[in-house]
């Protein structure tokens, strides 16, 4: 499923994870799929031997994955429409390509994401209010990039592309054996930003995977009206291999991260990932997808659900247990718990906190726009203070 020369007479026996990242390059738009949407496990020796370790064990764990990060979207969209979060990008229907992906990264490796990945920010560790207060309003910023190796949230579309790319050059060049790895939707693959980041990465060979979650829509624009050609042929033409995976097939989004991560750190340059899924929500809280979008469409997409693929196939396997079942839900119903608790109980921030974390060091620049402000504010005979956030 790699748009690569390599491997068009592929052998028929299950490869090792090392000569699997060189030689299983397939070429053709095929879907890579591991699980149908059925639940059947299909078998794919090129790329099983890179899921061989996810036992029953990992199987039930990405299932709690899943819901936990829907049950997460589900009270964030509650917050907004009760007027506690002021917008919320919700990730419906993507669980499968932000689980499968964040969970083959290592601690070391760097993301950047665009607005909608909070899935992915969960798996990294980033705290609930971390997510929330962005969505509140109550900070410019959302987590410590240094302290879980992801980027704050983008909203420029498709501008994460370059600073994932820069990165990754400055990696490359300190030697580093880490990779970093770029999110973005389909409709950001016609920025120039994706553009140029393609085009560096090429050119110097950069260990960074562009992760393409190809949920259909573009706001209100079907991919179909921007790409007359699969989103995966696209960087072919700048010399970069590409896959195009199930994206509702976490097994198989896994796999396909896993080889592009592997050939980033062994210094194969970059690869580019599209993960087919589907945006079964709005774009934003503040969209109304009912106006442009085909409900038969939702209802066949609906058929092809991350979750409910992953549950089938667990029962398949005798897995889903009771047990297993309330342990799920008793997770979900604490984090979204926690996830309102947090937010509602958030403080406001102080006026004069506009100016933290503007630059990393004392500027002399910005503390006299802080003293000036602070006097303005002051005129009024209402003292304001710092706050800690």
């Amino acid at each position: 499923m790699l748009t690569d020369q390599a491997g068009k007479g592929a052998r028929n026996d299950a490869p090792s994870r090392e000569l699997s990242a060189q030689n299983s390059l397939r070429t053709g738009g095929d879907l890579l799929q591991l699980v149908s949407p059925d639940g059947e496990r299909i078998s794919h020796p090129e790329f099983d031997v890179w899921v061989k370790d996810v036992g029953d064990e990992q199987l039930c764990a990405l299932y709690e994955d899943m819901t936990v990060i829907r049950r997460i979207d589900a009270e964030a969209t509650a917050l907004q429409r009760q007027g506690e979060l002021a917008l919320w990008p919700p990730l419906l229907g993507q669980e499968a390509a932000q689980i499968g992906s964040s969970r083959s990264l290592r601690d070391d490796d760097f993301v950047f994401p665009s607005y909608r990945e909070s899935g992915v920010a969960y798996i990294r560790g980033a705290h609930l209010s971390e997510i929330a207060r962005v969505w509140r309003g109550n900070a410019s910023y959302g987590w410590d990039p240094l302290r879980i190796n992801l980027a704050t949230p983008q909203i420029i579309i498709g501008s994460q592309s370059l600073h994932a790319t820069g990165y990754a050059m400055g990696v490359q060049l300190d030697g580093a054996n880490t990779a970093v790895l770029a999110y973005f939707g389909d409709g950001a693959t016609s920025e120039g930003d994706v553009n140029e980041a393609m085009v560096f990465a090429a050119s110097y060979q950069a260990p960074v995977v562009f992760f393409c979650q190809n949920n259909h829509w573009a706001i209100s624009e079907p991919v179909r009206i921007q790409s007359h050609v699969q989103l995966a042929d696209r960087p072919t033409g700048f010399g970069i291999p590409s896959m195009r995976v199930d994206g509702n097939d976490v097994l198989a989004v896994m796999a396909a991260t896993r080889v592009a991560l592997d050939r980033a750190r062994k210094g194969g340059g970059p690869t580019f990932i599209e993960a087919v899924t589907y945006r079964m929500g709005p774009h934003t809280t503040a969209d109304d997808p009912t106006r442009y979008r085909d409900p038969i469409e939702l209802e066949d997409w609906a058929a092809k659900d991350p979750i409910l693929r992953l549950r089938k196939l667990l029962e398949a396997k005798g897995l889903l247990t009771d047990d297993v079942e309330a342990q799920v839900k008793a997770k979900a119903d604490a984090v979204a718990a926690e996830l309102r608790s947090s937010c509602i109980g958030m403080a406001d921030p102080q006026p004069l906190d506009v100016f933290n974390h503007v630059y990393s060091t004392p500027n002399s620049w910005i503390e006299r726009q802080k003293d000036h402000y602070s006097r303005y504010l002051n005129s009024f005979n209402q003292p304001v203070e710092e706050g800690a956030l």
